[in-house]
């Protein structure tokens, strides 16, 4: 039974200064208090080669608009705009890069020069199925800090906040009931990254050990050199996109991968 959600309040509502690039469409106008020129560039890319989600549209309409005046926003919705977005001498204007439910292989002409553009000092974040991406590409997975392994019925779970202070945690309290689909991962990655989101015992999704107590990695950081690395499990359900909270979580990770 899906569980309905409040549709967002206040942070979908603000426009801000974006460039959308993808196809024949060009940046907006800069907002009158920022200029665009000055704000950080984001790439976020959503471009998928294994299976696709729908709650990908609504990220696109929702990430540019909670964009505020913090940074700008490129979208990589097609290989050709990975290729041209993602390029190396293209990511020498932008500051983070956002795998947004991406699956198999979205397009990154240069991986190691992508992973050492990161590592000189950039932002990387990865939502949902960030972690089912590029499976034959050990490199990457080191860097985000685990891999999806399966995933059951989609279910409520009551995360655990493990560092209240972080800016995609300070609105949620000490627990963040979410209904969404649950990711298991290949291993339990306590002690090697920064948890954020954690489960205290297993999803009651129909798969082995539901609803039995666990330590489950939902949400965290780590360091890739210099660069930082923000990632969630959450983002699956269109629903979740329009939430405030989870909009928030995801918006507080990005500043938080860009320094800010």
């Amino acid at each position: 039974m899906r569980m309905p959600w409040p549709r967002a309040r206040g942070w979908a509502a603000l426009v801000v200064a974006v460039g959308v690039a993808c196809g024949d469409d060009g940046p907006a106008a800069p907002t009158a208090q920022t200029p665009a020129a000055a704000l950080p560039r984001v790439v976020v890319v959503t471009h998928t080669t294994g299976f696709r989600h729908s709650s990908i549209d609504v990220a696109e309409r929702v990430l540019p608009t909670l964009a505020r005046d913090a940074f700008t926003v490129d979208i990589a919705r097609t290989a050709d705009d990975s290729r041209r977005l993602l390029a190396p001498g293209a990511l020498a204007g932008v500051e983070a890069v956002a795998f947004v439910n991406t699956t198999g292989d979205p397009g990154v002409p240069d991986l190691a020069a992508f992973l050492a553009w990161l590592a000189a000092g950039h932002g990387f974040v990865g939502v949902h199925s960030a972690s089912d991406t590029y499976h034959d590409r050990p490199e990457y997975l080191a860097m985000l800090g685990n891999e999806f392994q399966t995933h059951g019925d989609q279910a409520t779970v009551e995360a655990l906040i493990e560092a209240p202070s972080h800016p995609a945690l300070a609105h949620l309290g000490a627990r963040y009931r979410v209904f969404d689909e649950i990711y298991r991962f290949t291993h339990n990655n306590r002690g090697e990254v920064a948890p954020l989101l954690t489960l205290d015992r297993y999803p009651d999704d129909g798969l082995d050990r539901a609803g039995e107590p666990g330590d489950l990695p939902l949400a965290w950081t780590r360091a890739h050199g210099q660069g930082r690395v923000f990632y969630t499990a959450l983002g699956h359900r269109d629903e979740l996109w329009n939430d405030d909270a989870f909009q928030r979580h995801v918006v507080g990770g990005l500043r938080w991968a860009l320094g800010r």
